[in-house]
């Protein structure tokens, strides 16, 4: 390279070399394809929950921008994640439940929040996000680490924020209608249709999908011959509507609604010879959310209510049970702005929870009420911005306190540093305390400290070409850690002691070249999570990683975008999963390749085609022990936008 460098560009440029030996990668690509200009989200990012919003300058967060989502948007959660963050989705099957797994926490301490509510089914104390569609949500942001003083004491790994399009009000009548049809492999097909009014005062939308599929493809069982998956159809339907009334300026109330229905036949494992397992998800969600703006102060009320029920039916031996679970939510938020510089968030949270669990004759039921707050302040010339935040909660009485702080600060324009500090706590849920059978009424609650820190390089490189590097260490104690373990009936049980410690990176290059756009990025994960102490004596699993927490995982994403066409593909390795406590047994690493093509035009109305391919290379592999996932499938559609 003949072009000089100054003092300034090679310093970071030899740091970056260096850091891309744990190498990891977030894509960012920008909404418009057309700047390329990176600023530090650690000052600037806004997170789509008033809670974390101005009040979490440390807090490592990543955004998943409009274009990714658009790719994703006849796709699942679970599928997002998988190929996009470098977060663990453990995966029972291709038809059955996924959860979250952030920097080796176990699902029960990953949460996914709706419009700032928990998505936590009662009965399970985690979330299927293999039932929640990415085209019922307009923003996706993942949050890692522990921020048990400002999401609630159950924020132990990380969080999924869901967030619905902020209403939006015209002086003129402004309707919108959209539609979207798609097919795939294994007779796959997928609809949702969206439509939206906008007047000066109100706003509505609605949103319907329904989806199905027969899932009938090829696998290898326990003797290497090829079998057909069997009992594996899956039917979905369910619809989100959104209303929003602004009756004073910046003073506006909002109600969502949200209902959804899933029957899923659960397909054998490989020791199976076949299976009439069969389960129906239903869920309705409802939120009626207040919000003012009024000078340097915000005011904020939330009410929730949540029901959910899972049926499940195993006529081989004659099962048959059906969990009801409700949750009721209710927060009240005061956020002021002393100036520019300082800023205090004071909110009461409420959460009630119930169910009704198998063979229980009475519900089950856990309360917690608490008083939270946060302090943001700037200083150096706004160079630091620092947070301090604390919860004093009431857990069916147990009182806990949870402080916390974080901090960001900018070295140079090409350098900041963040670092976060909370104690975390974890009760036991309904599930794990009463589910009959398998409950465990004498479990501890978990209980620990979280912390992580790390530094951010964002480069312009000349007029066309930018950089992007993140990195962030992570160190976590924690106490009482729950785990089942079982035979025919599995049962939670108290480790003593789960230490976990990692490094995670977020890197993407994106250069534009006329009218080409062109991204490359690259994520891994690397994840250490063992058992120090154990109250079982000569325990095996002291020093082992905890079971299906897999050391190394990653993606890379490369593409371009021309015009209205757009190519990404994307590889994801995941690595090791030792399936028992003493390391004795495991499955072999994996890696898929996928791609996502679309190209928009204008026939009269806009329209974007799309294909999509997983598992480019027919990879024979399982997330989960004994549990296979199809081979090459493919995907088509199209979405055309009706006004």
């Amino acid at each position: 390279m003949r072009d000089k460098l100054t003092w300034n560009r090679v310093v970071p440029l030899v740091a970056v070399l260096f850091a891309f030996m744990p190498v990891t990668y977030a894509q960012s690509l920008s909404d418009t394809l057309k700047d390329v200009h990176i600023r530090d989200h650690r000052k600037e990012r806004r997170l789509n929950d008033e809670r974390l919003n101005n009040m979490a300058p440390g807090q490592h967060s990543l955004h998943i921008d409009s274009t990714t989502l658009k790719q994703y948007e006849d796709q699942q959660l679970s599928t997002l994640i998988t190929q996009q963050v470098p977060a663990f989705v453990r995966s029972y099957g291709f038809n059955n439940l996924a959860t979250l797994s952030f920097r080796g926490s176990s699902a029960a301490q990953s949460q996914v929040l709706w419009n700032g509510i928990p998505l936590v089914y009662a009965a399970l104390g985690m979330t299927d996000i293999s039932l929640l569609p990415v085209s019922l949500t307009n923003n996706v942001d993942i949050v890692y680490g522990g921020s048990a003083a400002l999401l609630g004491s159950g924020n132990v790994g990380g969080a999924v924020l869901l967030q619905n399009a902020e209403p939006v009000f015209s002086d003129k009548i402004k309707p919108g209608l959209s539609a979207l049809l798609s097919a795939g492999s294994y007779a796959r097909y997928n609809g949702d249709i969206k439509a939206a009014l906008s007047t000066r005062k109100f706003y509505l939308s609605a949103n319907a999908f329904a989806q199905s599929a027969e899932n009938n493809f090829s696998y290898s069982d326990a003797r290497g011959a090829i079998q057909k998956m069997d009992n594996a159809r899956l039917r979905g339907a369910g619809g989100l509507l959104d209303m929003a009334w602004q009756f004073a300026p910046k003073n506006v109330l909002s109600f969502s609604g949200w209902y959804q229905h899933y029957y899923r036949e659960i397909p054998p494992a490989l020791f199976e010879a076949i299976s009439y397992k069969q389960q129906q998800d239903a869920s309705l969600r409802l939120l009626l959310d207040w919000k003012r703006e009024r000078g340097n102060n915000i005011l904020y009320a939330k009410s929730a209510f949540i029901r959910d029920e899972i049926r499940y039916d195993d006529s081989a031996v004659h099962l048959h049970s059906n969990n009801l679970s409700y949750q009721l939510y209710e927060e009240l938020g005061w956020k002021h702005s002393f100036n520019s510089r300082q800023r205090l968030l004071l909110f009461t949270p409420v959460n009630i929870s119930w169910f009704n669990g198998l063979l229980r004759p009475h519900a089950a039921r856990q309360s917690r009420v608490a008083i939270a707050g946060a302090y943001s302040f700037s200083a150096a010339r706004s160079r630091l911005n620092a947070a301090v935040n604390a919860r004093l909660e009431s857990i069916d009485g147990r009182v806990i306190f949870l402080p916390g702080a974080d901090a960001s600060f900018v070295i140079a324009q090409w350098l900041s540093l963040g670092a976060n500090v909370q104690r975390s706590y974890r009760a036991p849920t309904l599930g794990e305390l009463y589910n009959a059978p398998g409950g465990n009424e004498f479990l501890q609650p978990e209980r620990g400290w979280t912390s992580d820190a790390g530094y951010r390089l964002k480069l312009p490189i000349g007029d066309h070409l930018s950089l992007n590097h993140d990195l962030s260490y992570f160190n976590r104690y924690i106490k009482d850690w729950i785990i089942w373990f079982g035979g025919a009936v599995w049962t939670p049980h108290n480790i003593a002691i789960v230490h976990s410690r990692g490094l995670e990176t977020e890197n993407n290059l994106l250069a534009s070249l006329g009218k080409w756009q062109l991204h490359l990025g690259l994520n891994t994960a690397y994840v250490l999570a063992e058992t120090r102490q154990s109250y079982i004596l000569n325990d095996g699993s002291i020093g082992k990683q905890i079971p299906y927490t897999p050391r190394y995982n990653g993606q890379i994403n490369i593409g371009f975008a021309y015009r209205g066409l757009y190519f990404n593909y994307n590889h994801t390795y995941t690595g090791y999963r030792f399936i028992t406590s003493d390391e004795s047994a495991w499955l072999m690493p994996y890696n898929t390749g996928n791609i996502q093509v679309s190209y928009s035009t204008r026939l009269g109305i806009p329209f974007r085609f799309f294909v999509q391919c997983n598992n480019l290379w027919s990879q024979h592999y399982e997330v989960v022990a004994a549990r296979p996932m199809p081979l090459v499938n493919f995907n088509l559609g199209v979405k055309g936008d009706i006004l």
